[in-house]
């Protein structure tokens, strides 16, 4: 039996010189670099104690304008505790959120049957949540998440004035208001904030350690000092004071130090490649202007059509552009670029070329 269009596409996008998306790929050199920079005599953590750890969440606390911030081995811990923690101060397990949240489609409703916590979804599921969708709320809750970027429909965003009228509607109604941060820092170059000028909307907020900033694991979350006491008493309950975890702070530490500074480049170098995709036949993106570093680009064309010729363009050309497509209709589909390191090497004239390649395969 021989490949399919997918396994075909997923092997010429491996075989490529170079590939758009990323900071490259996450092997053991990732973490040897990052220990690069450390001293072997490095006293590690112990239980979620020590100099490494401590360090480390008190600068992600100054750096979100938070009084304290506690480390996670996974943001899907860190955002259930957070949620809980609200919960509980209210006596009211409901929380709401967009239907395409993470805690909705990827945690297995980790929410629901750990923590007996109900959603109520905000808004359609092709469009991010607006002022509206706020006050037009029908059921009281305890908390209201916002994601930033909202990754599942391309990393769109609502605008800095509605999260502004939520934040003072939230304060007003005493509802707590948690940020789903996975991708904070790569939406600030759009926003032109500080990332404390937009955590200081929020009551608590999740950052991801491994997403833009491409460390191995963990995450961050941020709160008031009451706050982040209570999520380290219910990160033991989860099982998430690992005996030690510096390899995901010392990573984490690093990449946040070499990256943080090159999301404005990441952001313009995102809206300079959509550019090349929106010129191209039957192809679009979204948003069809990047607001981070992230976006999703859509085929007019059915899945196993489109992998095939992808899978002639990223062979011919040496450019990878995508190693799996996911479906949207019968006659569509699309992938998910986050631009990185890897783009700003890659020669301007291969691309110029690879794109020109895509655009006469397309036409046909």
């Amino acid at each position: 039996m021989g490949n399919s269009d997918s396994d075909l596409l997923k092997e010429s996008f491996e075989a490529t010189h170079f590939q758009l998306s990323g900071h490259g790929k996450r092997n053991a050199g990732v973490l040897k670099e990052a220990f690069d920079q450390v001293e072997d005599t490095m006293p590690s953590d112990h239980y979620g104690q020590g100099e490494v750890i401590e360090a480390f969440q008190l600068k992600m606390a100054k750096l979100l304008g938070k009084e304290a911030a506690v480390f996670f081995p996974s943001g899907t811990m860190a955002q259930q505790i957070g949620l809980r923690i609200w919960c509980d101060e209210k006596k009211l397990k409901k929380v709401a959120y967009h239907p395409l949240s993470h805690l909705e489609i990827h945690e297995e409703d980790g929410l629901k049957e750990l923590h007996h916590i109900h959603s109520v979804l905000l808004a359609e599921k092709n469009r991010v949540i607006e002022f509206e969708d706020i006050i037009a709320l029908k059921e009281e809750v305890a908390c209201i998440l916002l994601e930033l970027p909202q990754r599942e429909i391309g990393g769109q965003l609502p605008t800095y004035e509605t999260l502004l009228n939520i934040s003072n509607w939230c304060r007003e109604k005493g509802v707590k208001l948690h940020l789903d941060g996975a991708r904070l820092f790569e939406v600030l170059p759009h926003y032109k904030k500080s990332a404390a000028e937009v955590t200081a909307l929020f009551d608590s907020v999740y950052i991801s350690l491994y997403k833009g900033i491409g460390g191995i694991a963990g995450a961050i979350l941020a709160g008031s000092r009451d706050f982040a006491e209570q999520s380290k008493v219910w990160k033991r309950r989860h099982g998430g004071d690992l005996i030690s975890l510096y390899p995901y702070l010392v990573s984490a530490d690093y990449y946040l130090g070499k990256r943080f500074d090159k999301m404005e480049k990441y952001f313009q170098d995102a809206r300079e490649l959509a550019k090349q995709f929106n010129a191209c036949e039957e192809v679009s993106t979204l948003p069809l202007v990047p607001v981070s570093n992230m976006f999703h680009v859509h085929f007019k064309q059915p899945k196993e059509q489109i992998a095939s010729l992808l899978a002639e363009v990223q062979k011919e050309s040496g450019i990878g552009f995508t190693s799996y497509l996911q479906e949207a209709t019968k006659e569509s589909c699309y992938f998910e670029i986050s631009i990185g390191d890897l783009y700003h090497v890659i020669p301007k004239e291969k691309i110029d070329s690879a794109f020109l390649l895509l655009n006469q395969r397309t036409r046909l």
